[in-house]
């Protein structure tokens, strides 16, 4: 079989000697600003990505390449990059190595044949990702980085996009210019993925109410997804009438009509701040990737027709037919850039690669970002803010009411914290949770979204890009499904992959958990939040009263802010309104509001223990925690003593402060509301068995089984009699231990007499976010 890789490199020269060429661009450069040394520096751009993509192919036969998904075919792109600024941020598409390198060349002191020869040899001298993955970034080019995406980065440039004139509106000093624009590039095939096709829907629902939202989206339709061809016609019929979106289509394979039409574009963008759909047709060469034999699924006829609409031809007619070069200087030039190319990939192969877990994972948590805490709001300022709520400030409150006051304070407290979510507005949210929040801080700050989990997430990592602290609120648990890839897949990978240079921090709040007395079924009680716990450098916080509500959602915020986290807050919707524990009106499940000068972050840390007992210990979280301490009281009354811990932090789970809290102990007993499959309950059996932990253990855990309507939920549900039933028999069939198991902590032993919810001694003092997770 031919070697097409080295046949097109051939064809290239042949065909600039020979002169069978492609008619020239009908444009004149200089009719549209370019003059001829800047028409050589884009031919030279798409030499360079051309000969990096065949070179790629080289380095992978030879064992020292791992990745070989290329550009050749979408190098017009490069004319893209030009007409718009450095720092207009730029979120792109894998095949957009033309662009990356043409973004360089307008920053002086840039390398980019040197930088992406690095990370083709996942050298961990990368500038991007230290080594990680091949990607197309830069934080001096404003360019996040994006692994081998499906359209799933597209929500997070609107946000981006969304955010500028945000930040404007409130005098912001974030990451991007005021007058920045948004580029989002990807392929069209991709432009069919769900995750495209809300995201655009976004941006035109957004426009479509004058919403300003300065991005343009650069489709590069080159026909064919993998094997998959693109119906023709498909992408202008599908986006050249949509409603708030301004359609634009040039010729991808000439660069002067690309160069012309992507300045088209910018005006639009930058001038009224609308969303611009550009259609740029191109052609793919070489296959998807260096392992795609394209001779599977095309025939070799239309392979060759393909390689003969080459862009590099295209521009090589046009700078020859305005007598900018000749063709022995575009030979010459070729030559010169392949030599080069080679020099350099000589070296980089020798460059050193990770050679250990701990580096690999080095970056997976951000370097703290050392910004200073803002200073607590003033007490009349507070009284003014709480003013509405004159007749509860001073009583005890449901988890619902200390959540709305904590994310007053905290959004009066850090001015760049901006949430959003649907129906979080005049409505406050389905249980009320934001009540009152858009009165106080306006809809700039509180903003009512569609109904798209994917497009709310993306919002929240785009406004993360320019410095605000995003809480965006998913409605219930299992809605976040919809859209788990753009925490799994976006918003965790950040810092992975860019080798902690970028960082979106959020607080995401999520409604769920199940106890809703049957109401709505399983979307409505879902109990399972596996989709989060195998997510690296992820925190999971689940309250289970209010006042540890107030204590973690402000540790939430301070993690987001000070050390660049991603937290999932999981808030029990049953306990929202829960007063009570034992009787009706006893109120032992209302709380104060701790003020915010009244706590700190040690406060919040790590789990906590009710009650002191070395003969029954029961961990729980969440629901599983409140039916857990009604449970204590009924063994009490049996001749049971217990203590009961409340893990709150739910990944990364507080190890030491488990361990120190049950040396000693008879019988441990974990209680978990979720599945008892791939559930917590499992990780803190193993947690035990690693440590040698020798204990009685047991578990009550929920049934394999999705919640169902009706009182029949309870039925899958653990309950408060299986707590006391599986305790008693815990304790019964358990002769006492000779020795009771102990280990030793580096740590300070648990404070035996901890009660009322104290975070446990071996957690005190220490910093929750760098030296646990």
């Amino acid at each position: 079989m031919q070697d097409r890789n080295k046949l097109i490199k051939e064809n290239f020269i042949a065909n600039v000697t020979s002169g069978d060429l492609p008619p020239p661009s009908r444009w004149q450069p200089d009719a549209l600003g370019l003059s001829a040394s800047e028409c050589v520096d884009l031919l030279e751009t798409q030499l360079m990505s051309r000969l990096l993509d065949l070179h790629s192919r080289v380095m992978q036969r030879q064992g020292e390449s791992f990745y070989t998904i290329g550009s050749a075919g979408h190098e017009g792109n490069a004319a893209i990059a030009k007409a718009f600024k450095v720092n207009d941020m730029a979120f792109l598409h894998y095949r957009s190595g033309a662009f990356f390198i043409q973004r360089s060349k307008q920053l002086t002191g840039q390398t980019p044949l040197y930088d992406m020869l690095l990370s083709f040899a996942a050298a961990a001298d990368d500038p991007i990702s230290g080594g990680r993955h091949k990607v197309l970034g830069s934080k001096a080019l404003f360019v996040p980085p994006q692994t081998s995406t499906i359209a799933s980065h597209v929500p997070k440039a609107v946000g981006t996009a969304l955010s500028i004139p945000l930040a404007k509106k409130l005098q912001h000093q974030g990451e991007l210019a005021n007058d920045g624009v948004v580029l989002c590039s990807f392929g069209d095939a991709s432009a069919n993925h769900s995750t495209a096709q809300g995201a655009i829907n976004a941006a035109a629902w957004a426009a479509y109410q004058n919403i300003r939202l300065p991005i343009v989206f650069i489709c590069e339709d080159n026909g064919i997804g993998i094997s998959t061809p693109t119906p023709r016609g498909w992408i202008h019929a599908n986006f050249a009438n949509r409603a708030g979106l301004t359609y634009l289509s040039c010729d991808g394979l000439d660069i002067l009509d690309t160069y012309r039409m992507a300045k088209e574009a910018e005006r639009i963008a930058r001038e009224t701040y609308r969303p611009v759909f550009l259609h740029v047709r191109l052609v793919r060469l070489l296959g998807h990737a260096g392992s795609d034999a394209e001779v599977a699924y095309r025939k070799l006829s239309d392979i060759e027709q393909t390689e003969q609409q080459d862009p590099l031809l295209q521009t090589a007619s046009t700078l020859l037919a305005n007598n900018i070069l000749n063709a022995a200087q575009i030979c010459e030039m070729e030559n010169t850039l392949s030599e080069r190319i080679v020099r350099i990939a000589k070296e980089v192969v020798n460059k050193k690669k990770l050679e250990s877990a701990k580096a690999v994972m080095r970056s997976l948590i951000p370097p703290p970002s050392m910004l200073p805490t803002p200073a607590n709001i003033s007490t009349d300022q507070r009284n003014a803010l709480f003013k509405h709520e004159r007749h509860n400030v001073g009583k005890p409150q449901h988890m619902a009411k200390l959540l709305n006051w904590t994310l007053h304070d905290l959004m009066a407290q850090y001015q760049q914290i901006v949430m959003c979510g649907e129906d979080i507005g005049k409505k406050g949210g389905v249980y009320h949770v934001t009540s009152k929040l858009v009165d106080k801080f306006g809809p700039t700050r509180v903003i009512n979204t569609l109904l798209d989990e994917q497009s709310i997430l993306g919002l929240a990592i785009g406004l993360a890009h320019n410095k605000f602290i995003p809480i965006p609120e998913i409605q219930f648990l299992a809605y976040v499904h919809n859209a788990e890839d753009q925490i799994r897949g976006e918003a965790a990978t950040l810092p992975f992959f860019s080798n902690g240079q970028f960082t979106n921090p959020m607080v995401v709040r999520i409604a769920g958990l199940a106890y809703q007395k049957g109401f709505g079924g399983h979307f409505h009680n879902d109990n399972s939040f596996a989709v989060f716990r195998d997510i690296p450098g992820l925190i999971i916080a689940c309250p289970s009263n209010g006042k540890d509500a107030v204590l973690m959602l402000r540790e939430a915020v301070r993690l987001a802010h000070e050390e660049g986290r991603v937290v999932i807050f999981l808030e029990p919707i049953a306990l929202y309104m829960q007063r009570d524990l034992h009787e009706v009106n006893d109120g032992q499940w209302a709380f104060d509001y701790p003020l915010p000068n009244e706590s700190s972050p040690n406060d919040a840390q790590g789990i906590t223990v009710h009650g002191s007992s070395q003969h029954l210990t029961i961990i729980s979280y969440g629901n599983g925690y409140y039916l857990s301490r009604k449970a204590q009281t009924l063994l009490l009354a049996q001749g049971i003593d217990c203590q009961v811990i409340d893990l709150r932090w739910l990944a990364p789970l507080d190890e030491q402060g488990i361990l120190a809290a049950v040396t000693g102990c008879n019988n441990v007993l974990v209680v978990d509301e979720c599945r008892k499959t791939a559930s917590i309950s499992e990780a803190i059996f193993t947690l035990f068995a690693e440590h040698n932990i020798h204990t009685n253990l047991s578990r009550v855990t929920a049934d394999d089984s999705f919640i169902p309507l009706g009182k029949a939920a309870y039925e899958v549900l653990p309950k408060c009699e299986q707590i006391v039933n599986a305790a008693q028999a815990l304790v019964a069939r358990s002769a006492p231990l000779e020795q009771p198991s102990s280990i030793d902590l580096t740590s300070s032993s648990p404070n035996a007499a901890s009660n009322d919810n104290e975070p446990s001694a071996a957690n005190k003092n220490k910093s929750f976010a760098t030296s646990s997770f």
